[in-house]
């Protein structure tokens, strides 16, 4: 009976009350933390003396649980901008607050900043970054394109690549192309069944979760053209010599799947945008517009997180510089 006893006893697992608070404890330190970035990721309630700020980008950032639809929202939209020449003081004035920005958050040296950039080909992508970002300091940013997986990466998990080039402490990184490929191309190309880019969404919120209680802010930007803007650009590739190296063929067999990659955005914009990392539906057709409204939250977003210098040596102000 003893031994019966004992074995009993030996076998019943009685519940842990230290380790169930200590657990709650932790959830409840991530969901503080998370909470306090995604503030930051609304940077107009910190920021802006008057709402809405000019231009008035809060309209374009999509909420967690307000799904979109891309069909509904209108590329050529400007707010009550005209024309370019209209936004040339306003887009350099952002760009001094970029490089400001950008000269302290390398100087804390205690977080960063993962910008995203997705779109359809011919999108602005790579304008953005060359309009926006061209005054910031190269020592401080770093632009990671990402083309056809190698073997290689092919080998390791599908995030494997990306998170490899997420920021270091100090550093703003931009992803021309991302971890979102892995939701987009591979479904409309359905190189991978649906129940395998389907999880991914899941998959994605975690990297991006685990990235923030990192220290590392993420702000992702959808550049939406028209078909027809696309037509446009291609055409004009195809007229200027200077512009012959961006064309490709492929572009053309990539534009037949025009609709399918519209719903995929779509369900991927719908599915992963949340409030510490959103999704912005920037309307591209105007690229002037395009990199103004781009700027300027990126520059309020940077602005919110307050990156502050690092302390001077003490005594500093008694040191002479011998000759």
């Amino acid at each position: 009976m003893a031994h019966s006893s004992k074995s009993k006893n030996s076998n019943s697992t009685p519940p842990n009350n230290a380790t169930a608070a200590e657990s709650h404890k932790t959830k409840q330190a991530a969901a503080k933390i998370t909470s306090e970035y995604a503030q930051e990721m609304a940077p107009e309630k910190i920021v802006v003396d008057k709402l809405p700020p000019k231009p008035d980008y809060p309209r374009y950032r999509v909420h967690p649980q307000e799904p979109i639809t891309l069909a509904n929202i209108d590329p050529n939209a400007c707010e009550d901008y005209k024309n370019k020449k209209q936004v040339e003081s306003e887009l350099e004035q952002q760009r001094q607050r970029l490089e400001n920005l950008q000269e302290r958050l390398y100087a804390e040296h205690k977080r960063s900043l993962l910008i995203v950039l997705q779109a359809m080909d011919t999108g602005g992508k790579d304008g953005t970054i060359k309009h926006v970002f061209g005054g910031i300091n190269p020592q401080g940013c770093q632009v990671w394109s990402f083309k056809k997986p190698s073997d290689e990466e092919l080998s390791h998990d599908f995030l494997w690549r990306y998170h490899q080039r997420t920021p270091q402490r100090g550093m703003i990184s931009i992803f021309n192309r991302s971890h979102y490929e892995d939701v987009l191309v591979v479904r409309v190309k359905q190189l991978v069944p649906e129940e395998i880019w389907r999880d991914r969404y899941q998959l994605i919120n975690e990297f991006e979760h685990m990235l923030t209680l990192n220290n590392i802010a993420v702000v992702k930007f959808f550049l939406h053209i028209s078909k027809d803007e696309q037509k446009r650009r291609l055409e004009s590739r195809l007229k200027d010599l200077g512009k012959h190296w961006k064309f490709s063929s492929n572009d053309l067999k990539e534009r037949e799947f025009w609709d399918d990659y519209q719903a995929a955005f779509e369900d991927m914009i719908n599915n992963c945008s949340t409030a510490h990392a959103p999704w912005y539906v920037v309307p591209a057709n105007n690229k002037w517009y395009r990199n103004l409204v781009v700027a300027r939250t990126i520059a309020d977003t940077l602005e919110a997180m307050n990156p502050q210098f690092p302390p001077a040596e003490k005594g500093l102000e008694h040191i002479v510089v011998p000759d």
